[in-house]
């Protein structure tokens, strides 16, 4: 049996996958989501800081300091972690990361990224206030906390190439900070608390939100096989658990899932994953967090979520489907409960995700060029959560004709070849 046609069908119900139907659908088109999981948010878009972020002028570059890499050779640092025997299946793509780190690259990333990142909370408070989901949102931005001198003179220089793209940026010695964030302890070098940002008390949440909205205007999420994606007379078909379902265009926003589709289809684009992990604690007596923090020494988060203090952890380089191996999650704990007052786990074991990366930390956005209908949104690295919504606007107005609201030349797949 048929599920039926409909104009497009969006591989992945993450963030990206459920804010291109969206937009898909706002612009006239019927759409179908498809995933897995029979609700939003079954994997990556599950598990983050919940910072909605419109203060990040550079995209996460890989380090280039000898010292930085000493430690992270030895996995001496729970910013990082990586399996030794991924090396040889990952060492090309860390390789390819490595050198778009140089200057020239960096700067070409830089300004890719800036338009997606200035468009992202704009294009969340449209869904936020469509979806009634404020009441699940904080708007008291967020912090990057520094122990080290050294750390937090960068960062101020930092903060000022930011305000001078026009984004608020507040500074903190250890005697102001503790007056915003009594509970946070320990001696600090400083703190920025980033006031153009938003945070969710539960991503998972948000992108449900979102998906309940895309429901009620007609669209449906039907769990299947996206892996099953192929070519079908004049457009695609997936098969899934009602039968097979047509569409005259096909979008992968599988996030580190999208190769299992655009691989054998005859693309071949340098997607890495970068893995990770959080757990939530309680919070010993009366401590409280205003806002998430993020650890800038340590590369680790700890953000206040529905279900307690989650702590977040830095990266993980191993097979995407490796068993999880969360010895970062102790490593971060123990400095986390330096600076708060951790308690006790909420729940038994750490949950693992992954993220989807490119090497130069730039999704790819638009055209599959080897074949008509076929379109790409995936790869948004650390901020999937931040630019689903920014990257869905984008895609769709590609697809039904209109004037980018940005050069999505810098999106482009073909930047690999």
């Amino acid at each position: 049996m048929s599920v039926s046609q409909v104009d497009v069908a969006v591989l992945g119900a993450g963030m990206v996958g459920v804010s291109a139907a969206l937009h898909l659908q706002a612009r006239g088109r019927s759409v179908a989501i498809v995933d897995k999981h029979p609700r939003p948010a079954g994997e990556t878009s599950y598990g983050n800081s919940g910072i909605i972020e419109g203060s990040v002028i550079e995209p996460h570059y890989f380090p280039r300091s000898i010292a930085s890499l000493a430690r992270y050779a030895l996995n001496a640092t729970s910013e990082a972690n990586y399996h030794f025997s991924a090396l040889p299946a990952v060492a090309p793509w860390l390789w390819a990361y490595f050198r778009q780190a140089s200057p020239e690259r960096a700067a070409v990333s830089a300004r890719g990224l800036l338009p997606l990142i200035k468009a992202a909370i704009p294009e969340h408070d449209e869904f936020i206030a469509e979806s009634g989901a404020e009441s699940a949102v904080r708007r008291k931005g967020w912090v990057k906390l520094y122990r080290s001198q050294p750390g937090w003179a960068k960062a101020q220089a930092d903060a000022a190439r930011a305000r001078k793209e026009g984004m608020k940026i507040d500074e903190f010695d250890e005697k102001s900070f503790a007056e915003l964030e009594p509970s946070m302890r320990g001696p600090i070098a400083g703190a920025m608390l980033m006031h153009d940002a938003v945070s969710v008390q539960d991503p998972a949440d948000l992108a449900g939100a979102y998906g309940d909205m895309f429901l009620s205007r007609g669209g449906r999420h039907i769990v299947g096989d996206a892996r099953t994606l192929a070519e079908s007379g004049e457009g695609w078909v997936v098969q899934t658990g009602e039968g097979p379902l047509h569409a005259r265009e096909a979008v992968i926003a599988l996030g580190p899932w999208s190769d299992d589709v655009f691989r054998p289809l005859g693309y071949s684009m340098p997607l890495g994953v970068k893995r990770g992990y959080h757990l939530h604690f309680a919070a010993e007596g009366n401590a409280r967090l205003g806002r998430p923090i993020y650890d800038a020494d340590g590369g680790f988060v700890l953000a206040p979520m529905r279900r307690g203090v989650r702590l977040t952890t830095g990266a993980e380089f191993a097979l995407r489907d490796a068993p999880p191996t969360p010895v970062q999650i102790d490593k971060t704990r123990a400095v986390a409960r330096r600076i708060f007052p951790l308690g006790a786990p909420v729940e038994p074991q750490p949950w693992l995700g992954r993220r989807p990366c490119l090497p130069d930390m730039l999704p790819v956005i638009g055209k599959g060029g080897k074949h008509r209908g076929l379109w790409f949104d995936f790869g948004h690295q650390h901020l999937g959560l931040t630019l689903g919504p920014a990257s869905g606007r984008l895609l769709a107005e590609m697809m039904t004709g209109e004037a980018p609201f940005t050069d999505p030349s810098y999106y482009r797949a073909e930047r690999f070849a």
